[in-house]
Formats: structure tokens, C-alpha cells, sequence
């Protein structure tokens, strides 16, 4: 089982601890700091670094990074379903170019997760399955509804790559200033499928909201289960 390593305040003190993934505290080994002796003070800055900062980057990072693997899987899919219905009709063409930039997308997130050795999601099949099956329905509602799907889709990806943007600026990630500039450079590609939608006409397709909002809620629920499984 693989364990992590914490520290956790007591006071003046600190103690090592390792959380296991059944979320149960054991201690690992103890040791206090003072936080009246110079020398201990420089042990925590020394130790706090490595045990506080590194392990939380590397969670944080991983789980970015499956996400955003699963994420483009989908979108992969769901235009290869999309494909499959509207493949020789007039919007096929666009569909196509939107494609080609999801597989630019996959193939880079499928080589950053073998260089940093992340395992995939466990649900990458149901990912699959569920874009595809995704694309070729609402393709087979018509035009509009694959581009209301688009515009769902494309709304929640752009804000999820926000959020990873954000969260590595802030925490002052230098060492990933490359990641951040493929985030934004992926998280511009996606606005601009989700403006090739709109311009597509999809508000007007007639159960545009109520559609929108039920795969909304579906990529948000896919984000949190593939953050961690």
C-alpha cells in the first residue's frame, strides 16, 4: 500500500505521520521541533519543504494530469461518435478539425503520464464507451445538438484547465511553468471549439439548456471520480 508522508502541528511540535489510502493516521516516526531553539527552527525549514511542499505538488500534479488524460480520451471519442453519424455532411469538416486538436491533446497528456509515470484512470474504458456513445447521440439529434454538445463539453474543459492554471500560479510551481503553458495553449484550443459551436448554431437547437446542463453535469461528476480512481 502506498503511504504518505505528512507533517501535522501539536503545539510547539511536529510529527511525522503516514496517511494510508484507507485514510488512517499511524505514526511514522516523532520528532519535536521547539519552536524556542534556533537549532530545531532551522530542522522544520530544512524538513518542511520536502515532507509539506514536494508530497502535496506530486498528488496535486498526478491528479491534474489523469484528469486531463480521461478528459481528452472523451472528447476524442466523442467526436470519433460524432464522426460516425455525420461523417460526408456539411459539418463534418469542422468536427474533424476539432478532432485532430483533441488527438494532439490526448497524445501529449498519454506522453506526460509515462514521463512521470502516473497510472491512468481505472474508468478509461467507461471514458470510452460514454464519449462515443455521447457523440453519436446527439449527432444523431441532429447538427445543432453536436454542436450544443460541443459548446457543454468544451464550456467545462476550458474552466477545469483555468482552475489547473490558477492552482500552479499560485502555488508558485516554476519548475512547471512548461505544463502551464500547454494548459494554456489546450485551454485556448477548447474555447475556440466551444465559439465554433455557438457560431453553429447550437442555442437554437430547441433543447439546448436542459441538454447543455445534463452533459455539464456529467463531465463535472467524470472529473471528480477520475481525480483520484
Amino acid at each position: 500500500m502506498k503511504q504518505r508522508v505528512w507533517l501535522r502541528r501539536n503545539g510547539p511540535s511536529f510529527t511525522f505521520c503516514s496517511k494510508s489510502d484507507a485514510k488512517e493516521w499511524t505514526i511514522h516516526e516523532e520528532k519535536s521541533f521547539n519552536s524556542n531553539n534556533k537549532e530545531k527552527e532551522e530542522d522544520w525549514k530544512r524538513y518542511s519543504p520536502l515532507f509539506e511542499t514536494d508530497w502535496d505538488k506530486r498528488a496535486t500534479i498526478d491528479s491534474m494530469l489523469r484528469v486531463d488524460h480521461a478528459g481528452e480520451v472523451g472528447a476524442r471519442e466523442i467526436y470519433a461518435g460524432q464522426l460516425a453519424v455525420l461523417r460526408g455532411k456539411r459539418i463534418s469538416e469542422v468536427i474533424e478539425e476539432m478532432a485532430q486538436q483533441e488527438e494532439k491533446h490526448f497524445q501529449c497528456f498519454e506522453k506526460l503520464l509515462v514521463e512521470r509515470r502516473i497510472r491512468p484512470t481505472l474508468f478509461l474504458p467507461l471514458c470510452r464507451v460514454a464519449g462515443f456513445s455521447l457523440g453519436a447521440l446527439t449527432a444523431l439529434m441532429g447538427e445543432k445538438a453536436a454542436m450544443a454538445c460541443t459548446v457543454a463539453v468544451e464550456e467545462v474543459i476550458s474552466q477545469h484547465y483555468n482552475d489547473q492554471i490558477r492552482t500552479i500560479h499560485e502555488r508558485k510551481w516554476k519548475e512547471e511553468e512548461h505544463l502551464k503553458q500547454t494548459l494554456r495553449e489546450f485551454r485556448d484550443d477548447e474555447m475556440e471549439h466551444h465559439d465554433t459551436g455557438i457560431e453553429y448554431e447550437a442555442e437554437s437547437f430547441p433543447f439546448y439548456r436542459n441538454l447543455t446542463r445534463i452533459i455539464q453535469w456529467g463531465c463535472q461528476t467524470a472529473i471528480h471520480i477520475t481525480r483520484r480512481l
